[in-house]
């Protein structure tokens, strides 16, 4: 499932001034490969575990949040972590309820992550594709958002 939505430079750099407010600036770090007995060559790693949330989901998390109408009954999300903690802060942050679905398999830091940021969690089966089943059915029970770990709608 797509939403025909295509990301190009010009579409993030139109949201970065709406999410600025609610995400750090991360450093980027250069490392010569030459260190690690590879190629001379410039990797830069861009320090996103430094995120609120712990990764780069928290930008699609908010971006999607501030570009879309979130109902009363909030925002629900299928995740094995970092997309189900990028959700729930985001949530948090602007003030609406999340409902996050997680597989059994998850680890527990993830999980504790999540319940740390206020979100409802809510195990929803063995594997993610059954977590993923569960939220569908509960964003259509209850009106709920839902918000793809990589497809939107």
């Amino acid at each position: 499932m797509t939403n025909g939505i295509t990301v190009t430079r010009e579409r993030i750099a139109a949201m970065e001034p709406r999410i600025r407010p609610y995400i750090r600036h991360t450093p980027v770090l250069r490392v010569d490969m030459a260190d690690f007995d590879r190629q001379p060559l410039a990797v830069d790693l861009k320090l996103e575990c430094l995120q609120h949330s712990g990764s780069f989901k928290a930008r699609g998390a908010f971006t999607n949040l501030l570009e879309r109408a979130v109902p009363k009954a909030g925002v629900v999300a299928a995740s094995g972590g970092n997309h189900g903690a990028a959700v729930a802060y985001a949530a948090m942050r602007l003030g609406h309820k999340a409902t996050i679905f997680v597989p059994e398999v998850s680890p527990a830091a993830k999980l504790e992550r999540i319940r740390s940021y206020g979100a409802e969690l809510i195990v929803g089966g063995a594997r993610y594709a059954e977590a993923l089943a569960a939220s569908e059915r509960f964003a259509e029970e209850t009106g709920a958002l839902q918000i793809h770990a990589f497809n939107q709608e």
